[in-house]
């Protein structure tokens, strides 16, 4: 008769808990098949190395990756992860490669190739974003989609959290999508490295960039108030937050633009009442214009008009 009863093992990742159900004497030790198996896998993994060495990179691409996948005991399957990766980021296959190094950061976070691995994914997704802005401006079509090159840069981030290294790939997303016209995306992008990682080099710029988004919203034809004032608030946030940046003149440059356009724009909405005979809508928005003007043409045309109009 056939017992089911729980068999507990120790194994080198940590304690696996496993059930059988087998005659007695069909039970073997796990260990023991864990070592026979990670015998199998370094065996592969030399067969990987010969072929690799040989100049079969098919070949060894296809047995690196199977020792990972199939012997992730064995003492070279990080090594063959690694293998794998840098065999397909040398034959130009990014997304293949960029996955590899990527199973290989999760797995494998005690190897001493971690870092070389983070850092060449970090390069492999940093250079398709630069491949997909240049496409995107030279009006080409790009091998790797926005959305997955997002997906590699995110994936670098949430690698390194809290380092350069995350706040430069985070800092790219929101220029992907500043290059696609994309601002409610963009504003996200930019607005989430500010919040979590203020104190970085390119927190300062991703702020400013937002209020050039807005801007770049408002030249698009949303001219709405909403979109001029969040402009605004954006660029003085970062002139109080980070005094002293490189933008800050372009900044104060900007916010004067801002304030010219908000006035302008007042100006026409009281014309538009003033001519369709909504005088008292009319006196709302040049009382709106001597407010923000102060003095000028500007001011003295609605200062003379809300007196016409009993004012």
């Amino acid at each position: 008769m056939k017992k089911c009863f729980p068999l507990v093992v120790a194994i080198a990742a940590g304690a696996g808990m496993m059930v059988s159900c087998s005659n007695n004497d069909d039970v073997m030790m796990l260990a023991g098949n864990t070592q026979a198996a990670s015998s199998e896998g370094e065996a592969l993994y030399q067969k990987a190395k010969a072929a690799d060495d040989a100049g079969k990179t098919t070949k060894a691409i296809k047995q690196y990756e199977n020792v990972a996948d199939k012997y992730p005991f064995a003492p070279s399957s990080a090594q063959a992860r690694f293998r794998q990766a840098e065999l397909l980021e040398q034959r130009g296959e990014v997304q293949k490669s960029f996955d590899a190094y990527q199973k290989f950061l999760t797995r494998y976070q005690g190897s001493g190739l971690y870092s070389t691995a983070l850092e060449r994914q970090a390069k492999m997704a940093q250079g398709a974003a630069d491949g997909e802005v240049k496409s995107s401006f030279l009006g080409l079509r790009s091998k790797l989609s926005t959305d997955k090159v997002v997906e590699m840069l995110s994936k670098v981030r949430d690698n390194a959290p809290r380092s350069a290294t995350s706040a430069k790939a985070q800092f790219t997303i929101g220029e992907l999508y500043q290059g696609k016209k994309k601002a409610k995306e963009a504003i996200e992008a930019y607005r989430k490295l500010v919040r979590d990682q203020p104190e970085s080099s390119y927190a300062p710029e991703a702020l400013f960039r937002v209020g050039v988004v807005l801007m770049e919203e408002a030249d698009r034809g949303n001219r709405n108030q909403a979109t001029l004032d969040l402009a605004g608030e954006a660029f003085q946030d970062y002139l109080l937050q980070y005094p002293g940046h490189s933008k800050n003149a372009e900044a104060r440059r900007l916010s004067k633009n801002l304030n010219s356009r908000e006035l302008q724009r007042s100006v026409e909405i009281a014309e538009y009442y003033d001519k369709a005979g909504q005088y008292e809508s009319a006196k709302i928005y040049y009382r709106e214009v001597l407010r923000k003007a102060g003095s000028g043409a500007a001011y003295d045309k609605a200062k003379a008009r809300l007196k016409e109009l009993g004012e």
